[in-house]
């Protein structure tokens, strides 16, 4: 991982392109104007955590965790996780587990693409 180099422009724009992916799934908006607001708002989400984040890592992290709470709260609460049915005598999943893999995985997917 090369921390020299997630400080330039080039990386944070390929970051603020992946958050508009997502606002984009999660936010569709037509025409000129919506578009124009979803990239004002990535650039804040981008501007924010750049601006506190100590490090590489600790950025990506930062990012990674933000956008995956806006899936979550996109996709809803659930409470059906598998093994959770009436007569199922297995333990329900911790849903915080769940979260943590597709955290360490969008993660490491930034980390690829800044890198």
């Amino acid at each position: 991982m090369e921390t020299n180099n997630w400080r330039n422009e080039e990386s944070r724009q390929k970051i603020v392109n992946k958050i508009m992916d997502t606002l984009q799934r999660h936010m569709p908006q037509t025409g000129a104007d919506g578009m124009n607001e979803l990239k004002k708002i990535a650039l804040r989400f981008e501007e924010k955590i750049y601006t506190v984040a100590m490090s590489q890592q600790d950025y990506l992290r930062r990012i990674s965790l933000k956008m995956l709470s806006l899936e979550s709260k996109a996709n809803g609460p659930s409470n059906h996780f598998p093994g959770s049915s009436p007569g199922n005598n297995q333990r329900p999943l911790d849903p915080g587990e769940g979260n943590t893999k597709k955290a360490n995985l969008l993660h490491r997917r930034l980390i690829r693409l800044v890198t």
